[in-house]
């Protein structure tokens, strides 16, 4: 199922809940997780609200799945949408799937999933329902993606976002790619701290300290929509470093002393 270690993903979108204008960040967000090898969008091509899927589905390598509405009132995109994830689940060519909607009529799919074994991804819009969110092992808001503003060239860089790139790569030399506006969608408030601080609880040493990584980890089991972009910040480091209560601690890696390893405590167990 697996490409040389990969992540093979089916990502499934329901055309009539997702904007066709966050194709673009939204296609490398799942990049980001691994390699879309089946990619199908669902909705009635016959109508003009879906326009602005059409001009650029081609360009994304997206297969139209037309359904057309039988009844009114009654969403029949959905229903093709389950039966073709059930085809592929059985099929046994992906370990994962990406459900791409703010529908909560999915959270039974993504559930199903699941019990199936494969990794499941959600990403829809701020509105989603807590149920579809939580079926899924992580959830991705559209709104921390970004929308290329409308004087914004593909693939064009601002000289000052290209140095952060390239620094936040190591300096590794890449081809550019397009940044995107991002905002912040939620406060940092008392139960998001409290998520952080119990989860370092969790994982803590003897000391008080714990991996930046396993409590990240712990942080999605917990809330699958939880995102350090949420808050307007790139990294969970970062969205750590910025609340006083938890202090942190860079160690050199003894396996690989090129690599640094951020450890976490809360100031009250110090």
């Amino acid at each position: 199922m697996s490409d040389g270690g990969e992540l093979r993903l089916a990502v499934l979108i329901d055309a009539d809940n997702v904007s066709a204008s966050y194709i673009k960040p939204m296609t490398e967000e799942i990049a980001r997780y691994g390699n879309p090898t089946i990619k199908r969008i669902y909705g009635d091509w016959t109508r003009p609200n879906l326009g602005g899927w059409k001009t650029i589905l081609l360009d994304y390598a997206f297969q139209p799945i037309q359904q057309f509405g039988y009844t009114t009132g009654k969403n029949a995109t959905d229903s093709a949408l389950i039966i073709d994830a059930m085809d592929i689940l059985y099929s046994e060519k992906v370990s994962g799937f990406c459900l791409v909607s703010s529908d909560s009529d999915f959270t039974r799919l993504a559930t199903r999933l699941r019990e199936a074994g494969m990794i499941v991804y959600g990403i829809g819009e701020k509105k989603t329902p807590q149920p579809f969110i939580a079926a899924c092992d992580r959830f991705i808001f559209l709104e921390i993606l970004g929308v290329p503003a409308d004087n914004t060239q593909p693939g064009k860089l601002e000289s000052s976002d290209m140095s952060a790139r390239s620094a936040s790569n190591g300096d590794r030399t890449s081809r550019p790619t397009p940044v995107y506006p991002t905002r912040s969608i939620a406060p940092i408030d008392r139960a998001t701290i409290s998520l952080i601080t119990s989860s370092i609880t969790d994982l803590a040493d003897d000391n008080g300290w714990a991996f930046l990584g396993a409590v990240g980890n712990l942080i999605l089991k917990k809330q699958p929509s939880f995102d350090s972009r949420n808050f307007g910040f790139v990294k969970l480091s970062q969205l750590i470093r910025s609340i006083d209560t938890i202090e942190s601690e860079e160690r050199i890696n003894e396996k690989n002393p090129l690599v640094t390893l951020i450890y976490i405590r809360n100031l009250e167990d110090a």
